[in-house]
Parts: C-alpha cells; structure tokens; sequence
C-alpha cells in the first residue's frame, strides 16, 4: 500500500514509519522543508501548500502533525499555534485529498481523548458528548477539519490517542529518571483516571485501521485505564523502587502554569477502546503491568 505520513519525524510517526516499511508498504514523507527524495513531498500547512502531484497514487493518509501541547506554557499565542496547528493542517490534508483523482481510501487522522474534558470517574466511549475545555475544544476543530474529504467519500477516521507509554519518548521517559531514583509517586492524590496505551498498540492500532472499514471517531487507549496513582505505584513495583512521595499540585503549576497543569497531570479522563475492540483490534498489551514489563524488562534482555 502507498502510504503518506504527516508528522513522520516525531515520537509516534517515527514509529510507524518503520512499521509501515517493515510490512512492505511503500511510505512518503510529508516534509515543510525542501524534499530530499522521491519518499518525501513538500507542504507548507502555514501557507496552505501541498505539492499534489507527490500524492499521485497514495492509497491512505496518516495525518499525525501539529504544534506540541507541553513544550512550553500556554501563553493565548501558543494556545493559538496549538489550534492552527492541528485546525489549518487537517483542513489542508483533507481539501487536498478530496480533489485527487483517484482518491485515496482512507485517512486517519489524529484527535486526543482532551475530547472528553475532564470527567471524574465517568466511563466514556466514542458516544460520549465533548468537554468544555480548552483542548477539547480544539480536539472538537481538528475533527471538523476533516469534513472535506469524508464528504468526497474517503473513509476517515480520527485518532482519540491517550496517553502514549513507551521509554524511548513520551510521558514514560519523562517519567522513568525520578521513579529510577526512587523519587516518583503520584500527582497530587492520585485519583484522576488516566487512559494510556503502549506505543506498540497504538502502531498497530493504526495499521489495524488502515484495512479496517472503521470511520469515525476511534479511541486509541487500553482497555483497563488506571487512577494515576496506579500507574505511579505499578511502575515503581516494576523498577523495584519505591513510590511514596506525592507530588504537590503546586510544582507542576508553577513549572508548567496551571492551566497546562491541570489538563496534562489532573484531568481525569476515563475512556475505552469501543470501537477499536468491536472492530476487532486484539491488544498486545491490554493491562498496564505486563505492558510496563514488556518495555522496562523484555524477554532475553
């Protein structure tokens, strides 16, 4: 299959790139800089520019770029170049995919479980109404962007992603120093709900849903999310480390800014894979301690 990625260079694309190559498919790099090969193709989201013609003959989309939400505070501007990011982007993808002759089959493109808002002990599905908050508000204009090219009849997914576990990047290797140091535990009481899921199934995740005739809105999370005190305590026990020092609620404020705070450490969102499990996706890792095993202390090491 001729696949083309956005976001190809970062944590979870680089990822599925070589997953893509290693199953054969033919993969071409969406690049904002000059392409440097026949595997690349040039846009530029700002301006609204695409080379078309890199597209000829791509069969599915990954659309998985946009302006990082934790690199830095959330000043109105960033705020700002958080939304354009993903809005701009996904409108651009899509309008373009539409007028291609032949188009594309599918593009799955990214969202976040942000969509929910922060919802307490609330189990929520793909059925669940969006939250009021800031992400979940640009989580609702990402999704919409995709109108253009699930009107001209491509199959369109969007990617409600959790949160991420893998050491090599994400919230588990920023993570892993303090724990190793046995100086983890934690976020304030813990009790917020939060959906995970390891790299390894949210790669194949994805490749499930490029032969998958899903559209719609996909929640790429585990089946059992956990309270994060869980997730602090379970990867302590698999580091043979302690985990008994709670972090205030007033560091990650004063480092990050409490808005940011709140809605990437406390936000309790509960959600499951619905639709990825009716469509018949079997999860690698569908409970965290064996997944957190399988990445901290493979097999042979």
């Amino acid at each position: 299959m001729e696949v083309a990625v956005t976001g190809a260079s970062g944590f979870i694309g680089t990822a599925l790139v070589r997953t893509l190559t290693g199953a054969g498919h033919r993969v071409r790099r969406l690049v904002r800089r000059a392409p440097a090969g026949p595997g690349e193709v040039g846009w530029d989201p700002a301006a609204g520019t695409i080379d078309t013609a890199g597209l000829a003959g791509v069969e599915a989309v990954v659309h998985l770029s946009g302006e990082g939400i934790a690199t830095r505070r959330w000043s109105e501007d960033h705020k700002r170049r958080i939304r354009e990011s993903r809005t701009a982007s996904t409108a651009l993808i899509a309008r373009t995919l539409a007028t291609l002759e032949p188009r594309p089959r599918v593009l799955l493109s990214g969202s976040a479980v942000g969509y929910y808002g922060h919802r307490g002990d609330e189990e929520l599905t793909e059925a669940s109404p969006p939250g009021d908050d800031f992400l979940a508000g640009v989580c609702r204009d990402w999704e919409a962007a995709v109108a253009p090219a699930a009107d001209a009849g491509v199959r369109t997914a969007c990617l409600r992603t959790g949160i991420v576990l893998d050491p090599g990047g994400g919230a588990l290797a920023r993570m892993l120093p303090l724990f190793r140091l046995g100086l983890g535990g934690p976020f304030g009481r813990g009790g917020q709900w939060w959906s995970w899921i390891s790299l390894a199934d949210e790669i194949g995740a994805i490749s499930h849903l490029l032969d998958t005739e899903v559209a719609g809105p996909v929640n790429l999370t585990a089946p059992e999310p956990v309270p994060n005190a869980e997730l602090a305590r379970t990867l302590a026990r698999v580091l043979g480390r302690p985990a008994v020092l709670p972090v205030p609620r007033i560091a990650p404020s004063l480092v990050l800014g409490a808005e940011l705070a709140q809605s990437l450490l406390f936000d309790s969102i509960r959600v499951v894979p619905d639709v990825l499990t009716r469509s018949g996706y079997a999860f690698r890792h569908p409970r965290l301690e064996p997944a957190l095993r399988d990445m901290l202390d493979p097999p042979g090491r």
